[in-house]
């Protein structure tokens, strides 16, 4: 069994730790207290090949694995969550295209992503509908050679930035087969009738956009179809494997940060005529730290592994990878938060902000609670 990455993968690593030092880190407190995208960056991340990287080489990417994209998350966030989310988020969306869109639509919407020229955004929770995606009410109708879309969706990343979303509507109410009314659009943000309402306030990932989306009637041609119609609901199922497994790449990359930060200080802070770091109780709040975050970090990449190849165990690897590694960031950002004391409450100190943005992990792409429902659905079923 081969632990090590490759040669290849390590220099991928570390040109990104080099671009975050250089260009997240010095500006990142700054994003996120004015709750600012950061277009430069992410700008400064296409000219790297850090966007859409997964993406096939005629769409400019390179095909990168699923354990590669892990390591390019976990670095990211182990920077800055926040505009790391900003980095990673560029393409949401782009898997429904990549598996179902037509040759047309992936050449017109991929390319513009991983050239830095454009961003995506996936518009699927409501106000009512969250973990229950079925629940959606937005509705689309066809009308001669266009759907016309009425309803609103919330918590939508890149609502207010983005420049085209894929869309989960409902198309068929009165469908026989369950789930299948719903189908997924292509909607441009320079329709007519479309708005976003950017949401402020977020505890957490704030630099990342977040947005209420509205459809007044909005009407698009029928081509923006992505698949089937009546398919929707089930071609968002197929990615959640994969989404969660990212998510917990960022639990492991921001626990990460957040300790290493705590090691450094407790180097540096003096009480009682010696430095932190020789306390007993520092020593097991770091040694708890790395041993939960190690264990973290080996079952995501194993639920990368085992979703890359299609394995039987990759839906429930996913869901353990997702509730574990976002409950390590968790409880790992709390402690680097008191191994810093009062200094730990204050922005000064990064661990105040990755405390903060730890949070989310265990809230999108499926609370942590339905993460542990899958986990013991597969071990019964």
């Amino acid at each position: 069994m081969e632990f090590d990455i490759t040669d290849e993968q390590q220099a991928m690593v570390d040109e990104i730790r080099r671009f975050g030092e250089n260009e997240i880190a010095p500006v990142a407190a700054e994003y996120d207290r004015e709750e600012m995208y950061p277009f430069d960056i992410v700008e400064q991340a296409a000219d790297i090949g850090l966007l859409g990287a997964h993406f096939p080489m005629e769409y400019g990417g390179i095909s990168s694995s699923s354990v590669e994209r892990v390591l390019v998350i976990e670095e990211l966030f182990s920077i800055d969550p926040g505009i790391g989310l900003c980095i990673i988020s560029t393409d949401f969306g782009s898997e429904a295209l990549l598996a179902f869109g037509t040759d047309d639509q992936k050449e017109e919407y991929l390319p513009p992503i991983t050239e830095g020229n454009a961003i995506m955004g996936a518009a699927i929770s409501e106000p009512q509908a969250g973990s229950d995606v079925s629940s959606i009410a937005t509705r689309a109708e066809k009308e001669g050679d266009e759907w016309v879309i009425n309803g609103n969706k919330m918590w939508i990343t890149n609502g207010s930035v983005g420049d085209y979303f894929v869309v989960l509507c409902e198309t068929d109410p009165e469908a026989e087969r369950d789930h299948g009314g719903f189908s997924q659009i292509i909607v441009e943000a320079d329709h007519g009738g479309f708005s976003a309402d950017k949401i402020t306030g977020k505890m957490g990932v704030r630099a990342s956009d977040t947005a209420e989306l509205i459809f007044d009637d909005v009407r698009v041609p029928a081509e923006n179809l992505v698949g089937t119609a009546g398919d929707g609901f089930y071609q968002q199922m197929q990615f959640f494997d994969e989404t969660r497994v990212t998510v917990a790449a960022q639990g492991v990359g921001i626990a990460q940060g957040a300790i290493e930060r705590a090691l450094e200080y407790a180097q540096e802070r003096e009480q009682f005529g010696r430095s932190i770091s020789e306390f007993q109780v520092i020593q097991h709040k770091l040694a708890e730290a790395y041993t939960d975050i190690e264990a973290a970090r080996q079952l995501t990449y194993k639920a990368a592994w085992a979703v890359e190849n299609n394995r039987p165990d990759a839906t429930r690897l996913a869901s353990m990878a997702k509730e574990y590694a976002s409950r390590v960031a968790v409880d790992v950002t709390d402690e680097a938060v008191q191994i810093h004391g009062g200094a730990g409450y204050v922005d000064d100190f990064d661990v105040e902000r990755f405390y903060r943005d730890a949070k989310i992990t265990q809230i999108y792409e499926g609370a942590s609670e339905i993460q542990k429902n899958i986990v013991a659905r597969e071990l019964l079923s």
